[in-house]
């Protein structure tokens, strides 16, 4: 499969930048939509595209996620996102946004500093 050709270190700036300015926060246009964490940025490789064109594999979000996991609809939902392995899946189904986003912050800030410090080029 063909990998998503963009940056992944710049993906995961954009991403960070996008939840630090409250980019999963219900929208003004349609508040009644829930926002899916990675599914709802420009991190996706389907995003606004109306169906999901590119398969997962193709995401380079797919690399983080576990091979058990990466047949599930929305795979980058079970990459890991702390120490004790807690994932948007897990988060999302305790309904607290919050600690989400933290986590999710978290999370990016560490594959970035990984990938400045294995000297990805941006």
């Amino acid at each position: 499969m063909a990998k998503d050709d963009r940056d992944l270190l710049e993906l995961l700036k954009t991403e960070l930048d996008f939840i630090e300015k409250g980019g999963y926060g219900r929208s003004v246009r349609t508040p009644w939509k829930e926002t899916s964490p990675f599914r709802d940025s420009l991190t996706c490789v389907n995003y606004a595209l109306p169906e999901k064109a590119h398969p997962c594999s193709e995401c380079h979000l797919i690399d983080f996620v576990p091979e058990t996991k990466r047949a599930e609809q929305v795979p980058c939902h079970f990459i890991p996102l702390t120490d004790s392995g807690e994932t948007v899946e897990d988060l999302d189904a305790e309904g607290n946004q919050a600690k989400m986003e933290q986590a999710l912050k978290h999370w990016m800030r560490r594959k970035i500093q990984q990938l400045e410090a294995e000297g990805v080029a941006e």
